[in-house]
């Protein structure tokens, strides 16, 4: 090796050391604990705070009381307000009354019907979690994967067939062929695009939407053709698969929690030793950071996007293929709700870290399954829980527009989030 290369690695090297490692005048700047979860926090907040505002300016009851007096309407807001907040608790968390009859009758069926909109929110945030790391992945690697719905389509396809084609499997075999099976072709469907951005420089957010759009048309293909349920009548629906496949509920029918829920923390666990322990996951973060200097350190960026795409692809297939191995149990083209879009917002408001994507999983788990009770209890539009999340995700994007609200002091070193910093910044 000549003086020259020699010498360019050994400043490639110092390069990378020392995006790693601050120096002891760049400690003193890290981000408190406040300082890190206040800002998505108090978008959480606020989010709510003006969901209620909508939820008041949006009901008739409220417009008629105010026709009669302005203190009998500002009274008639706060009730409807309480009423649809108070719905969205008890079809997310639980009703404190039923919990105390079902102790005091001590009869486990009560008690489990008395705690089942939780286990349902857990239900409802476990693709979240999945789909969510995928996202954050991505921006850890400077990568913008916003394919995560079409990878979750693929991903489920590949588990249903699995689940239902294959047979005279243990259950032992059978569900992990299954799941790991969603979790190829979510993998396989995510390195396409990865290979474009290493290989020919092809922007992966044109590149991820186009295959959205093959996945969404292949699966509809599939299910009214080769993958039709026999007896359907021509309805876009898969065969049910079969029950040595099927992730093991907990509970009996109707509820629906599911070992799926603790496989997404092992993920998510998995995910953060990845990432943050080993000298992959630095090399990774460092290519996302700062390509350049990435490559000047030696560093192979081309191989770091395709490996990293491929992974963040099968954790939404991992989605896909949980819910129909737990949930669902077949495939039909209803199957996502828009967790792979959503996943964005969870991203950003899990500041890109697996503990943050789990908190705000759990949150968007909560918000989506008391969005139906709070519709039938109080007339309010389901689509007001869209608007709040929006609304949220909005705020954590600006978080400028917090600090004002809140009076909150500027950092001395402002740290901007993956995505608002070339989606590679820290």
């Amino acid at each position: 090796m000549t003086e020259q290369a020699q010498g360019k690695i050994d400043f490639g090297q110092q390069v990378l050391k020392e995006i790693n490692e601050p120096t002891p005048e760049g400690e003193t700047h890290k981000r408190s604990f406040w300082s890190t979860i206040s800002i998505p926090l108090l978008a959480i907040l606020t989010g709510l705070i003006i969901g209620a505002i909508l939820i008041a300016a949006t009901s008739p009851t409220v417009w008629t009381a105010f026709r009669e007096s302005i203190w009998q309407g500002f009274g008639q807001a706060f009730t409807e307000i309480g009423k649809a907040y108070g719905a969205l608790f008890t079809g997310s968390i639980a009703d404190p009354a039923k919990i105390v009859n079902a102790i005091s009758t001590g009869d486990p069926r009560d008690i489990r019907s008395a705690v089942n909109p939780f286990l349902e929110s857990l239900v409802q945030a476990t693709p979240y979690i999945f789909s969510g790391l995928a996202v954050a992945v991505g921006f850890r690697s400077g990568l913008f994967n916003i394919g995560v719905e079409g990878q979750l389509f693929i991903g489920a396809a590949c588990a249903t067939y699995v689940g239902y084609a294959v047979t005279g499997l243990p259950a032992y075999i059978h569900m992990p062929l299954a799941f790991l099976a969603g979790a190829l072709g979510g993998a396989i469907w995510a390195f396409i695009p990865g290979l474009l951005k290493a290989k020919t420089g092809g922007h992966e957010v044109i590149n991820t939407i186009m295959m959205n759009w093959i996945a969404f048309r292949l699966t509809e293909w599939l299910l009214s053709g080769p993958m039709t349920r026999p007896g359907s009548g021509g309805m876009p629906l898969s065969p049910l698969i079969q029950d040595t496949a099927k992730i093991p509920q907990f509970f009996a029918s109707p509820i629906r929690f599911h070992l799926g829920f603790f496989i997404a923390l092992a993920i998510a666990w998995l995910i953060n030793w990845l990432l943050f322990k080993t000298t992959w996951g630095l090399n990774l973060r460092t290519v996302g950071t700062n390509p350049r200097a990435a490559r000047y350190a030696g560093l192979n960026t081309d191989n770091s996007i395709m490996i990293a795409m491929a992974i963040s692809g099968a954790l939404a297939g991992m989605a896909g293929g949980t819910q129909i191995l737990a949930v669902n149990h077949s495939m039909a083209l209803g199957l996502s709700s828009g967790y792979g879009f959503d996943s964005i917002a969870l991203a950003l408001i899990g500041n890109n870290t697996p503990i943050g994507v789990i908190l705000a999983s759990l949150l968007f788990g909560t918000l989506r399954n008391g969005a139906t009770r709070m519709m039938v209890v109080s007339a309010i539009p389901i689509d007001i829980i869209d608007v709040i999340q929006a609304i949220i995700l909005i705020f954590v994007a600006a978080p400028a527009i917090i600090r004002s609200i809140y009076h909150l002091k500027q950092p001395k070193v402002e740290e901007t989030q993956v995505f608002l910093s070339g989606w590679g910044g820290k």
